[in-house]
């Protein structure tokens, strides 16, 4: 009789971390990649394992084990939760499961990545930020999937910033630009649903940069004054119309009931002024996400479509010959690169993710708590509560004389 196979733990020397993964779509795919790298490109204290994912169709879901190299797959995520072979739970679904899946992992025992936004509401997140912290208790840890912190640009920049690099900071101008709702019959897809994605470009692309600002600035926005716009406010169904969708027309069209665009400033508790905008609707641009942090001793820049390049200005310089220059961030002794290619030879937006899950088993091996924590990602959407707050609050322009 053959012989079981030996699991990557076993094979490689190392306690398996047993992954289960809800969800595998656009997300579960970038999860895959990382769950399934990590292992082989770091020297990590355990061995994940892709034991098992679960989506609601079972042919699809099945075809995505198969493309991703999951070992097992299941329907129904209350059951993946509650199986003793999986150690930690990866959720990869739209906003509206985020709490509910999240609580019962964490009720079952299990370790928690969440993808951004952590939530829909703040009660939610303030729920799951408590269900952590008592999960805490008992050796469970629970992290948010905010990837572009893993930039090793963006890691760079962060600690150049802790090291005084730019001097007290000024100013954090940022802006994640978008185009693919410019086309009006895009199809109403759950993220242009208020009750699914909870809101658009914002909880899309805001949680995004508040996050990242507030990491790469080391301190917490204090105050925010907003701008919001729904540019497109009826679009056709991607389908048959849905028991569930309010509003939907007779002519086979539904409204989309979040924001296509945001526009922000905000205060950070140090008195530095920040800048954001967050638009699915800036024609030309597919992911472009640029932020820039201007201190009293100098500037660092950071742009998503040249992410192995960090700009960085040294105002401590003579005039004659400062200027920003180009830091090529692939050396060894850049973050995350000890373990890639030689100087030279970039890393892509897929690294981002194989660098979060060495991140996430690091913390679990360790027992540490992991960044960005559930409370991280709670006071991102308590940032993200108070622009749609301000922003229905100045709905109404000032005029401005002739």
């Amino acid at each position: 009789m053959a012989q079981p196979q030996a699991s990557e733990g076993d094979r490689t020397g190392k306690p398996p971390l047993r992954i289960g993964m809800v969800g595998y779509a656009f997300m579960g795919a970038a999860h895959s990649q990382g769950w399934r790298t990590a292992r082989h490109v770091f020297d990590l204290p355990l061995s994940p394992e892709l034991a098992v994912i679960c989506g609601r169709d079972a042919d699809a879901v099945r075809a995505a084990a198969g493309r991703h190299g999951w070992a097992g797959t299941e329907t129904d995520w209350h059951a993946l939760v509650e199986r003793d072979d999986i150690d930690l739970v990866d959720i990869c679904t739209p906003g509206d499961s985020h709490a509910e899946i999240a609580l019962a992992a964490l009720a079952a025992g299990k370790h928690v990545l969440c993808e951004k936004p952590l939530a829909n509401t703040v009660a939610e997140a303030e729920a799951m930020a408590r269900a952590a912290q008592e999960a805490a208790g008992r050796g469970q840890l629970a992290m948010v999937g905010f990837n572009y912190r893993r930039v090793p640009a963006t890691a760079l920049a962060r600690r150049m910033v802790a090291e005084g690099r730019i001097g007290t900071l000024r100013h954090v101008r940022v802006a994640y630009l978008q185009d693919w709702l410019v086309d009006p019959r895009f199809p109403l897809t759950w993220r242009l649903r208020r009750e699914q994605a909870g809101s658009g470009s914002l909880g899309d692309l805001g949680a995004h940069i508040v996050d990242l600002a507030q990491y790469l600035a080391g301190e917490q926005l204090a105050g925010v004054s907003a701008l919001t716009e729904t540019f497109v406010r009826e679009r056709p169904l991607p389908g048959a119309p849905s028991s569930g969708l309010a509003a939907v027309s007779a002519s086979g069209t539904g409204q989309v009931t979040v924001d296509d665009a945001a526009l922000f400033s905000g205060r950070f508790a140090s008195g530095a002024l920040a800048s954001f905008e967050a638009t699915r609707y800036a024609t030309g641009r597919k992911n472009a996400l640029r932020i820039e942090l201007n201190g009293e001793r100098g500037s660092l820049a950071f742009d998503l479509e040249r992410l192995n390049e960090l700009q960085f200005h040294d105002g401590t310089e003579p005039a004659a010959h400062a200027g920003f220059r180009r830091i090529l961030v692939t050396e060894p002794d850049h973050p995350y690169l000890e373990a890639w290619w030689p100087p030279g030879h970039g890393l892509g937006y897929e690294h981002t993710f194989v660098h979060q899950a060495r991140d996430l088993v690091h913390a679990v091996a360790e027992g540490r708590s992991p960044e960005p924590s559930f409370a991280d990602g709670l006071q991102v959407q308590r940032v993200l509560a108070a622009v749609e707050e301000s922003a229905g609050k100045n709905s109404v322009y000032t005029p401005i004389a002739a």
